[in-house]
């Protein structure tokens, strides 16, 4: 599955890309005067009509080729939980120190009146 983004091809975005442009299109059409506005029509008769090209012939097969299977290894395994642990530390460390100055910090009694 090579050139696929999030497990679809490139054609999704191409049409994703195709529609907001003519959407904008529309939109900015659609404030114009005189006979700028009914362009509107065919600026969407056009999409449809790539769209439907774009659907009705496809580039690759319907078939997809046999995938070679990967062995994926994690070499980096002990080090991720080495580094886990440390920002574990750190982030304990941080919060008892919180707690210390800010959640345990004296608050002296102000006088009522002062002569």
């Amino acid at each position: 599955m090579a050139g696929t983004v999030l497990g679809v091809g490139a054609g999704v975005f191409i049409l994703a890309l195709l529609w907001v442009l003519v959407l904008l299109l529309c939109a900015l059409l659609s404030r114009a005067s005189g006979p700028a506005r009914f362009s509107v029509v065919f600026v969407f008769l056009g999409a449809l009509i790539i769209t439907s090209v774009l659907l009705l012939f496809p580039r690759a097969s319907e078939v997809p080729a046999p995938e070679v299977e990967m062995k994926i290894v994690d070499s980096f395994f002990i080090g991720r939980y080495v580094l886990l642990a440390f920002l574990t530390a750190v982030f304990l460390g941080s919060l008892f120190l919180v707690l210390i100055h800010h959640i345990l910090e004296p608050i002296y009694a102000k006088p009522l009146r002062s002569y």
